[in-house]
């Protein structure tokens, strides 16, 4: 049995539905959530679950976006679908529609009901012909909030939930960690903050007794070059800026959001709505395309499913 994938359009008005099925064409295993306009450009062999009718305010697209999230996110619950792929979404369209969540990734949890969930960034193939994984160990948050929500707790916890996913998902049986300092230079020891010495070496010194292959602080201006020469499986990123200006360097157009700590796999491109170029014909739908080979890929190695590509 090869794994069954939900995609959820997003939002109606970006390039959400069109990458998607550009994507997704010539391929079976997919069922499509979103408004019923699009019914009749779905591929040909897949499925389609229409939602209904919305108009293009606000508060309307944003609905329709969730409504696609929550069907596919309740069909993944009952096991009708192994993983689900979600298009991009329109953040205060979400918040119009009562969604007041920074992104899907914490709508996801909310939906869920799981603890914890983590944000991977991951590019199996990226300009340097070598794999990117980077974890952000806070999300969507302004900058000077950060330093207090880098706590040793969050790092523990953030760290393991990344190796548990490495080992089961990408079925890597001993990973190797590379954790990414907050300040520059990683501190100096101590000329430029703290939070090295009193927050992370002490995380780190947990989950090396807890037997996890865990290195560092590196200095962010170097930990991305180690992983990208094959020193470390993935990065945990105290913070998103400093993870995703080094990954879409590398990555832009091959690389996945991957939510970690949900009980069936999510993956989403890694690019916006990108409003200005819905319906030019311009839209690339590369990273969607990649998205939807992890998502197989990810779920045939969690759920023992055929990984012939359907």
């Amino acid at each position: 049995m090869r794994p069954h994938i939900a995609v959820a359009l997003g939002d109606p008005r970006g390039i959400g539905p069109e990458v998607a099925f550009a994507a997704g064409a010539g391929h079976s295993d997919l069922t499509f959530f979103g408004p019923d306009r699009f019914a009749e450009n779905v591929p040909s062999g897949s499925h389609f679950v229409g939602l209904g009718d919305f108009d293009d305010t606000e508060e309307a697209a944003g609905s329709a976006s969730a409504q696609a999230i929550t069907g596919a996110v309740e069909g993944a619950m009952r096991g009708d679908f192994q993983a689900i792929v979600t298009a991009p979404v329109h953040k205060p369209s979400l918040h119009a529609a009562g969604w007041k969540v920074p992104g899907q990734t914490e709508m996801l949890q909310e939906l869920t009901g799981v603890d914890q969930v983590g944000m991977l960034m991951a590019a199996e193939t990226t300009r340097l012909n070598a794999p990117l994984r980077v974890l952000l160990a806070t999300t969507h948050h302004a900058l000077r909030d950060v330093p207090e929500l880098v706590t040793e707790q969050r790092l523990i916890e953030q760290t393991i939930l990344l190796a548990k996913s490495l080992r089961q998902d990408w079925g890597i049986d001993e990973p190797r960690i590379a954790l990414c300092a907050l300040n520059p230079h990683a501190s100096d020891g101590g000329l430029f903050g703290d939070e090295e010495s009193t927050r992370m070496v002490p995380a780190i010194e947990h989950l090396r007794e807890a037997a996890w292959d865990v290195q560092g602080p590196f200095p962010a201006d170097t930990v991305f070059q180690k992983a990208l020469h094959g020193e470390f499986h993935a990065v945990v990123a105290p913070y998103h800026d400093v993870a995703m200006a080094a990954f879409k360097t590398v990555s832009f157009g091959s690389g996945v959001n991957v939510t970690l700590g949900l009980p069936f796999i999510r993956t989403s491109p890694d690019h916006g709505t990108a409003f200005e170029l819905a319906g030019t014909g311009r839209a690339d739908e590369s990273s969607m395309r990649e998205a939807m080979a992890l998502a197989r890929r990810l779920a045939s190695a969690r759920f023992d499913t055929d990984s012939t590509d359907a």
